[in-house]
């Protein structure tokens, strides 16, 4: 026995004279290749290192479907890629969603509709969101400035969803508006569900995409960006630290935004500024804050002086083909007057406890999670806006794209539902489809069905007659889709026949219409779809908003 101990003794340490002579090896052919090909190396490791840690529940998470370790570097001044690794990847954003929800509310305040000490309504939703959030109550405002300062460094929900209803008049609609200003900047891949970044299997993004708006957010509203450097929000008493650890850490970072669910991991986009040298960092599915923290310190430390000094990249700005109307009361470009989807509720499993988390095997704060919220789902109406949320939306009418064009994406067919289509399955007909460098979603084939108990029959998605388009109101009764007001009648059919080429086995009984409104000395034209069910009616919208159209549904 003595002798056989003696004998693995001797075998262990013969392992690791070899493992450091192969580190060794590795580390000076490390120094001497070229940086490109050290940028490539040092992805390797960082992967490799987060494949080790891994989720070890993320097969099993009920709220997100897209998993794993992704990042990139963009130098600033140029628009040059420094680093990536799996940056065209979807992803899920959690609260660097927040990101474009402080877009959409700096441009309210650039044009004008909105002050900083506008008050913002908290609705029964608002109030209702799962933590991080202020605890608002229903009834109560908060002014613009510290609503940014609470999304800022509180990461607040409740908020979020405010910022949302006080803009959109839902959430659901400003979530559409979300996605089409997603895609008007060239965030292609970028789909939004809510405004918080809680937990929703179809809010989805990619590294490339958030450091588009990590540039796009800054070089359009400079003297609000500045907020993305609040260290404390001091509100009613409380103090609300910074979930970003790095700023004031890191020489340079001005910004931006952190995040965490189990489905995304942990999320970070920063912004460092140093001498002349500028870059935009995105870390995506880090298996804690201090490893996500660590590699995007790594990173900067990296690349930083590896970018250009002079500005030379064009500014990001949006895609001038993207429609652009105006109205009230639902026609703002297709925004309903009063919220009538009856939105779907999120899953279990949360992370909403305010106790440490074990994830990848670590302890972590419930200060840098989003969470998820707790217990059995259930369906929940959307608020109607209270006269105070009518007040400040006049004051702040909102420009809604009716579709963007020149925007990447695959023609969808409708997808089968059931009462549980929001939960993320990994049957494989949820399967992803790799299609060369794009990532696309597999969906079953059926019809828009007609009024009826139930969705119609699966039939072919052939090729289809766009028909004729109407231009009154059917008289029928059931559900409506509109996706769109604009500004002639044509280029209202040229919408509805655009969304007819993404609807494939659309039934009989559905009829496209147009329909003339007159709101004040603007004359709008609704483009429609009736004679839904109200589940096929829901379904259609999503894939409208998927392929960058408008959409919401209405009772007929």
């Amino acid at each position: 026995m003595q002798i056989s101990g003696e004998k693995t003794k001797t075998a262990h340490q013969r392992l690791r004279r070899a493992l450091f002579v192969v580190s060794l090896s590795a580390a000076c052919l490390s120094s001497s290749l070229p940086a490109h090909a050290r940028r490539h190396h040092s992805s390797t490791q960082f992967s490799h290192a987060h494949a080790r840690l891994g989720h070890s529940n993320a097969d099993n998470d009920a709220v997100g479907r897209y998993h794993g370790f992704a990042a990139i570097v963009i130098d600033g001044n140029n628009g040059h890629t420094l680093y990536a690794r799996n940056e065209d990847e979807l992803r899920h954003p959690a609260s660097v969603t927040k990101v474009m929800t402080l877009y959409l509310l700096f441009e309210q305040l650039e044009k004008g509709r909105l002050r900083l000490d506008t008050p913002l309504m908290i609705s029964s939703h608002a109030a209702a969101q799962a933590p991080s959030k202020l605890g608002l109550a229903p009834g109560q405002t908060i002014t613009v400035e510290n609503a940014i300062k609470a999304l800022v460094t509180k990461s607040a929900n409740d908020i979020a969803c405010a910022v949302a209803e006080n803009i959109g008049g839902s959430e659901h609609a400003f979530a559409q508006i979300m996605t089409n200003k997603a895609h008007s900047l060239g965030m292609a891949q970028t789909h939004y569900e809510n405004a918080s970044g809680l937990p929703d299997p179809d809010q989805v993004t990619t590294a490339k995409d958030l450091s588009i708006l990590g540039r796009a957010i800054q070089e359009r509203f400079p003297k609000y960006y500045k907020y993305f450097s609040t260290h404390v929000f001091a509100y009613n008493g409380a103090l609300h630290r910074n979930h970003n650890h790095l700023l004031g850490r890191v020489e340079g970072m001005d910004g931006i935004k952190t995040g965490y669910t189990r489905a995304s991991g942990f999320n970070l986009l920063t912004s460092v500024r140093r001498g002349h040298h500028h870059i935009v960092a995105v870390v995506m599915g880090g298996v804690s804050a201090g490893s996500r923290d660590n590699i995007m310190a790594d990173l900067i430390e990296k690349h930083i002086g590896e970018g250009s000094s002079v500005r030379s990249a064009a500014a990001i700005t949006e895609d001038n083909n993207t429609t652009q109307t105006y109205g009230e009361n639902g026609d703002q470009a297709g925004f309903p007057a009063k919220p009538t989807r009856v939105s779907q509720a999120l899953v279990e499993n949360s992370l909403g406890k305010e106790t440490p988390q074990r994830v990848g095997g670590r302890l972590v704060s419930t200060s840098d999670i989003d969470a998820e919220p707790v217990g059995t789902a259930h369906a929940q109406a959307e608020p109607v806006a209270s006269p105070l949320q009518d007040k400040v939306l006049t004051h702040a009418q909102i420009i809604r794209p009716a579709f963007v064009s020149g925007v990447q994406k695959t023609k969808m067919v409708m997808p089968d539902l059931d009462k549980k289509r929001r939960i993320a399955s990994l049957n494989p007909s949820s399967a992803l489809v790799q299609d060369g460098s794009t990532t696309t979603r597999v969906a079953k084939s059926v019809s828009v069905s007609g009024n009826s108990t139930t969705p119609s029959t699966l039939r072919p998605a052939g090729n289809q007659s766009h028909g004729e388009v109407e231009t009154s109101r059917p008289l029928r009764s059931g559900w409506m889709i509109q996706i769109a007001a604009a500004e002639s009648n044509e280029k209202a059919n040229v919408l509805l026949n655009k969304a007819k080429s993404e609807l494939q086995g659309l039934s009989p009984q559905v009829k496209a219409f147009t329909e003339k409104v007159q709101k004040g000395n603007e004359t709008l034209y609704r483009a429609r779809f009736a004679g839904l069910e109200q589940q096929s009616a829901e379904a259609a919208c999503k894939i409208l908003k998927r392929s960058g159209l408008g959409c919401f549904v209405t009772k007929n």
